[in-house]
């Protein structure tokens, strides 16, 4: 548990990795005992870093992954050694940097795949689209292109801004270090955006079929793509509803990615407070939550105004199909609640490891990331005591593995 420097450094490196646990403490350190402690580590596939603020410091400093000098009384050598200077010397600053930085990659990560799921949405439904074909042999769209640029443009475009202000999750302090080579584009980002844009895309596509293949007996009209007539009437009321649904589902998404995991009935699992903290969360982000309440009301005008809808959009007033468009929002949701569930039962992209938290697992993250569970104090013969420490991690927090590079530890 407890070694001096001289007695670390007599030590080789075989016999260092021979044991079960590295020193917890090292007394009196030389620069050349930091630096094998380093390396140790190293060996053991484990991240290290280290802060300091004299020259003694630098040799250890640089070597580390992630070198952190002081900035205020750190001396110019450790700084420059150092890939992180703390200009408050306030070593708080540290574990708000961390935090900070992952909250802005998973923000730029729920930004993207909120933009991406609706892209693939959208390509499933138009391009199987294609398939139906009218009188004249002429595909008949099931979005307008003009439809397309108002979801694109007004609908997503509010809604991803607002992730991008997303508060830290719960869990953000919990989790290993990401592998900086993948970048934001990782596999989890982009499985989900297949996964999540297939389910959006084939409610859109079975929405329009059954308003023109099931109630329209597939009249798919004349020329319907550029205006409307009375043959047109059931293509431009199955854009009506397609249009409203496909809105709506890409609005809902953006609530559904407040965390790529969790539920959204239950993004925060440590806390007890609440037993549905349902609207507290999804209100929590007031940008996010206008957003989509009013992108979600802005389908009303869009489809009744005379004119708008039927030269402008090519799409016609709806009434019974509103059921289609409210019934596929639930569908979805089940959906991606499924395999947000799958993901987090079976681990994946998470090492195999499962990330659901039990009911008594909670813990405050104020209490850091390892609690000091258990001291034992011995008293000897002579009237000495000795107290021993022994470390203990809370539930679901793994070590985690050594990044490649100092930027990773974000």
């Amino acid at each position: 548990m407890v070694k001096t420097g001289v007695e670390f450094d007599a030590m080789s490196d075989e016999e260092i990795d021979k044991l079960p646990t590295l020193p917890f403490v090292i007394a009196r350190c030389a620069p050349d005992t930091k630096t094998k402690m380093i390396m140790a580590l190293r060996r053991r596939n484990r991240f290290s870093a280290m802060t300091g603020d004299g020259v003694n410091d630098a040799p250890s400093l640089s070597e580390a992954d992630v070198g952190i000098a002081m900035g205020m009384n750190g001396s110019d050598v450790a700084k420059s050694a150092s890939a992180i200077v703390l200009t408050d010397d306030n070593f708080a600053s540290i574990v708000n940097a961390v935090e900070e930085g992952r909250r802005m990659f998973d923000n730029i990560q729920k930004f993207i795949l909120h933009l991406l799921v609706s892209n693939v949405g959208e390509v499933i439904l138009l391009i199987i689209g294609l398939a139906f074909q009218d009188e004249n042999k002429l595909s008949v769209f099931p979005l307008a292109p003009l439809e397309i640029l108002w979801i694109n443009m007004i609908t997503s475009s509010f809604p991803a801004f607002g992730l991008g202000l997303e508060d830290a999750t719960a869990d953000i302090m919990r989790r290993d270090p990401h592998d900086n080579k993948k970048g934001v584009f990782t596999t989890q980002i982009l499985v989900d955006m297949l996964v999540y844009g297939t389910i959006m895309g084939a409610c859109s596509l079975c929405t329009f079929i059954i308003v023109v293949y099931g109630v329209g007996n597939g009249n798919l009209g004349k020329n319907c793509n550029e205006s409307y007539s009375l043959e047109c009437d059931t293509v431009f009321r199955a854009r009506g509803a397609v249009f409203a649904q496909l809105t709506w589902l890409i609005l809902i998404s953006a609530w559904e990615f407040k965390s790529i995991r969790r539920s959204i009935f239950r993004l925060d699992p440590y806390q007890t407070e609440h037993r549905f903290p349902f609207f507290r969360d999804i209100y929590a982000n007031k940008f996010l939550f206008w957003s989509v309440i009013i992108g979600a009301l802005s389908v009303f005008p869009v489809i009744y105004i005379p004119g708008l809808n039927t030269n402008v959009f090519k799409h016609k007033g709806i009434t019974w199909e509103w059921g289609l468009s409210a019934g596929a929002v639930p569908v979805f949701i089940l959906g991606v609640e499924t395999w947000k569930f799958i993901k987090r039962k079976y681990g994946l992209f998470n090492a195999g490891i499962s990330d659901r938290v039990k009911k008594d697992a909670s813990i405050s993250l104020r209490q850091g990331f390892f609690t000091m569970a258990k001291t034992m104090t011995r008293t000897s013969t002579g009237g000495m005591s000795r107290a021993t420490t022994m470390e203990k991690r809370p539930p679901g927090l793994s070590v985690p593995q050594r990044p490649s590079a100092a930027d990773e530890i974000v």
